[in-house]
């Protein structure tokens, strides 16, 4: 096991999907590992933000994989897209059962904002049964009008990879302002959603809710309370329908930003001592 604030190097490879589409992956091996995670990342994001995450999974015994979305980061093709509206799910599921064929065990899964959803609406589905779910501030529902939400859904007949700006706030990522600037002068973020892609996030993200009380594993569903890139009442609704499965627990943040794991301290270390204490009870 590596020592406390040894830096752990990356690998980069690609898979490529039943479609020819190539996603780019990047891993970070651990020698004995005690378990595995994958990581999902958001909209407009990649596989390069979770670095300093994994790190610190890393140092607490386990391999991490991280991978860039189809229309994202280091995987080619048009930002924001995606052919299928199951694209994304799809994708996971076919990450996740390669990541699983190298590992000793099956590994967790830990999806952020739009990965959230992608990861809780996969193992909804029951595409993957992974042992614990992990959801960081999940795109469960948004701050779109519900006007705009029948215009994307239009326009995913019509014009369905449109490319229009996303309205993501960058200020209102993170307190700490290093990672708003880092995230603003990032190149392989974007800034780009598309009809279709849109259209996926506003039904799977109601369907998902819809579906709480289905819920099978165990999952610990961190929540921003002054989110405003998603809406923080959809996962409030998410842990009233899984209530009564017993798998859940949920932990709310009333006063931070979107973006729980890049906080300003000490806030950050408050929310990755509850992920810490909540996988030592799963060992």
């Amino acid at each position: 096991m590596n020592h406390p604030g040894e830096f752990v190097s990356e690998t980069q490879t690609t898979l490529t999907m039943a479609d020819g589409q190539v996603l780019y992956v990047r891993d970070w091996p651990h020698a004995s590992p005690r378990g595995s995670i994958l990581l999902v990342h958001g909209l407009g994001e990649h596989s390069g933000r979770y670095a300093r995450l994994a790190q610190w999974l890393h140092l607490r015994g386990y391999a991490v994989r991280c991978y860039d979305q189809r229309g994202h980061g280091q995987t080619a093709g048009p930002r924001g897209a995606i052919k299928h509206g199951d694209d994304l799910l799809r994708d996971l599921a076919a990450v996740y059962d390669d990541y699983a064929s190298t590992q000793p065990s099956k590994p967790f899964l830990l999806g952020h904002s739009m990965g959230g959803l992608v990861a809780v609406r996969t193992v909804l589905d029951g595409r993957i049964r992974p042992p614990a779910l992990m959801l960081s501030s999940p795109a469960l529902r948004t701050h779109e009008s519900r006007f705009m939400q029948h215009v994307a859904h239009l326009l995913t007949r019509a014009l369905p990879n449109l490319p229009l700006p996303n309205g993501l706030p960058f200020d209102k990522l993170s307190h700490e302002p290093q990672t708003v600037t880092a995230y603003r002068e990032d190149p392989l973020r974007h800034s780009w959603i598309t009809p279709r892609l849109a259209d996926f996030i506003f039904r799977a993200g109601a369907a998902s809710i819809a579906d709480a009380s289905q819920l099978k594993t165990p999952t610990l569903l961190l929540v921003a309370g002054s989110d405003e890139l998603v809406d923080p009442a959809g996962s409030r609704d998410f842990a009233s329908g899984a209530w009564a499965t017993r798998q859940l627990t949920t932990r709310f943040f009333d006063t931070l930003y979107h973006e729980l794991f890049n906080e300003a301290e000490p806030a950050r270390s408050q929310v990755l001592k509850q992920l810490g204490d909540w996988l030592r009870k799963l060992h």
